[in-house]
């Protein structure tokens, strides 16, 4: 990865176990397959499984894992990001609490 500089990170331990955990750098050049300069990291899992989790990967670029699915995701920005990954994380955790 180029010389990065963590812009965020946050990390939450539910009551239940399940960790949410989000980690956003700054990057001197675009990862490749992604349009922007930041490099992104967002989790959220319970009992050793990803349920949900954003990330721009070196080659596969913007992209989003829901369960089983690892779908493409259109970046707009850092505060759309989030968002978008919080209420995937208020779905399942609907589901699964």
């Amino acid at each position: 990865m180029p010389s990065a500089e963590l812009l965020f990170h946050s990390k939450r331990v539910y009551d239940d176990g399940a960790i949410v955990e989000l980690k956003i750098w700054l990057l001197e050049s675009p990862v490749l397959g992604s349009g922007h300069t930041l490099k992104y990291s967002l989790f959220y899992g319970e009992r050793g499984a990803r349920l949900v989790g954003y990330d721009n990967e070196r080659g596969k670029g913007d992209h989003r894992h829901y369960g089983d699915r690892e779908e493409p995701y259109m970046f707009r920005s850092v505060d759309q990001l989030i968002a978008d990954f919080e209420a995937d994380v208020a779905k399942v955790r609907g589901r699964t609490s």
